[in-house]
């Protein structure tokens, strides 16, 4: 006999100002199979927990339904607590009346009311149909594969050999280090980073574990979280590998934009990366310095931040005053992003030895023109609301980093998304910030996005933690929510296997019956096969014909019997 459990949630005011949660509850007692409703707080609480088991234990309940805010981030917690109250996990159906109710009618209360009650009959209609269900294990290669060996890869290797992993380093360079290794020091903390590369290098190097491949490239991916197949290519030859994680650290590139400000045009206009090579040789001979912050960057079709360059500013225009005392530095700016204690402590040292501030608008941007052998700077100072011209014997621009070429081509092999900049997306920016929505895939440094040597060497290591968890434990839990193939049904056409977006199906010959096959580790229960199928011979796990048949029948009858 099905016994329904009801818990609404008031969130805070996050539901309750606009849903009124009572009479919910009141709608809920009188659906078929309901035996119990109950209303909460806070129902992620310790609180709200503890009364969801005891209810379940009081009432007998075999079915829970909870109607709350995302399943993203608190489904597994009641899915929990439904184990822990003796009934199946898969047994418990999420219904949101936060994100999908109350936020987008906060100021139509009745309406809002009225929908969070068809929500609730759907939750209740598809609980009632719900079956329990067993979870998969896939067994993990224990290797993983690092591409990138800039600092964030690195700082990845290293992690994952010092837990004992045997980890492939792939480098498309012919040398470790990416960007870093033509910066001297790494500012605002004033770091040596050859010390730094080296520190990590020496790990490297010295395990038996690590395997380093330079002038290598990714040529080809197969397998799925646990199994993958890594061919790595260079010019002498390919070689398989098989690994259980794979860790993308590919960095990004300083933007040269061509033309602008007279790059390529005049040799005394260069970018930064070309003065940190001038500054580690003491290789300078101008006197008078005009640095151009956001050079490429805050501006149409390319609005980011870069995050870095104001710091790189700072830095080299210490060490521009420092091999030469009496230098002239100006900055042009359109605000100065020195964040944090170190970086302030930088700019006020910068403030204080002379370095000059101007700030420019995006509308008016630094004019550099040529005269004689000589370069000027007409800018429109904001500050004093008037143009002046600068005197420039050298002209460095503070140009953004930006993806790499070749991330078009490891975002198709690797099946992993890129934003609008060509940078790579995260699974979730704050639950999931160094994976891919692709299980045993994960990303780091700033081949996600731009960040500083500190933070590509903390989201390095963040993504080794990961990568190291399936690895370590040896095999990996399947969620029950794949796709599974009724070969009574099924005519092998094939539609299935042409829209499974995870390649997870395939046809296979089984005592000359001729079916579609579900690789459930590979499957991440999307649903595209079952729509594809003609048949009705595929079906998802908790996402039925059958109960999603029953959630439309129980909304019409909840809309019908409103309207009356």
């Amino acid at each position: 006999m099905i016994r329904i459990g009801v818990f609404i949630c008031h969130c805070g005011h996050n539901i309750a100002s606009a849903v009124d949660v009572e009479k919910v509850v009141e709608f809920a007692k009188t659906l078929p199979g309901v035996v119990h409703a109950g209303h909460n707080l806070y129902s992620c609480s310790q609180e709200g927990l503890s009364s969801i088991k005891k209810s379940i234990e009081e009432n007998e309940l075999n079915r829970v339904v909870v109607a709350a805010c995302t399943p993203r981030t608190h489904e597994p917690l009641f899915r929990r607590a439904c184990e822990q109250a003796g009934i199946n996990k898969y047994l418990f159906e999420f219904v949101n009346i936060r994100e999908h109710c109350s936020w987008i009618h906060s100021k139509e209360p009745e309406a809002a009311t009225e929908k969070a009650k068809k929500l609730v009959a759907m939750g209740v209609a598809k609980a009632a149909l719900l079956e329990p269900q067993e979870e998969g294990e896939s067994k993990v290669i224990p290797r993983a594969v690092v591409i990138g060996a800039g600092i964030s890869g690195l700082a990845a290797t290293a992690s994952l050999l010092g837990q004992g992993i045997e980890t492939h380093l792939i480098e498309k360079s012919d040398r470790m280090g990416g960007l870093l290794k033509d910066v001297a020091i790494i500012g605002p903390e004033g770091t040596d980073s050859k010390s730094l590369i080296e520190a990590f290098m020496s790990d490297i190097r010295t395990s038996p574990k690590a395997h380093v491949h330079l002038n290598s490239r990714i040529k080809e991916l197969k397998g799925f979280i646990g199994n993958f197949e890594v061919t790595i290519g260079n010019e002498a030859e390919d070689l398989k590998v098989e690994a259980g994680a794979i860790i993308v650290a590919t960095g990004a590139c300083e933007l040269r934009p061509e033309g602008e400000y007279g790059l390529c045009e005049h040799p005394q206009v260069i970018t930064q990366l070309e003065l940190e090579k001038m500054l580690s040789k003491s290789e300078l001979t101008a006197k008078n310095f005009v640095i151009i912050n956001c050079a490429g960057s805050r501006q149409p079709g390319r609005e980011y931040c870069s995050r870095i360059c104001c710091n790189a500013s700072l830095k080299n225009s210490l060490r521009i005053l420092d091999l030469d005392p009496d230098a002239s530095v100006t900055i042009l700016h359109r605000d100065v992003m020195s964040c944090g204690t170190a970086a302030e402590a930088l700019y006020m040292n910068a403030s204080d030895k002379g370095v000059r501030f101007v700030r420019y608008s995006l509308e008016q941007p630094p004019q550099v023109r040529a005269e004689g052998d000589g370069l000027f700077v007409e800018v429109f100072d904001e500050t004093l609301d008037e143009k002046i011209d600068l005197d420039a014997d050298m002209v460095v621009l503070a140009t953004p980093l930006v993806s790499p070429d070749d991330s078009v081509e490891t975002s198709k092999l690797l099946k992993v998304p890129r934003d609008k900049y060509g940078f790579f997306l995260e699974a979730h920016v704050k639950l999931r910030p160094v994976e891919f929505a692709t299980d045993g895939v994960f990303v780091c440094g700033s081949a996600r996005w731009p960040v500083s040597a500190r933070e590509c060497i903390w989201q390095g290591q963040a993504a080794a933690a990961k990568a190291s968890i399936p690895i370590s434990e040896g095999k990996v839990r399947i969620e029950a929510i794949t796709a599974e193939v009724n070969p009574d049904k099924c005519v092998a056409c094939g539609n299935c296997v042409l829209a499974c977006p995870y390649d997870a199906i395939e046809i296979t010959d089984r005592d000359g019956i001729r079916a579609a096959e579900v690789n459930e580790a590979q499957c991440k229960g999307c649903g595209t096969c079952v729509a594809a199928c003609h048949n009705d011979a595929i079906q998802q796990k908790g996402f039925s014909s059958r109960q999603l048949g029953a959630m439309i029948d129980a909304l019409v009858r909840a809309t019908t019997e409103g309207t009356q």
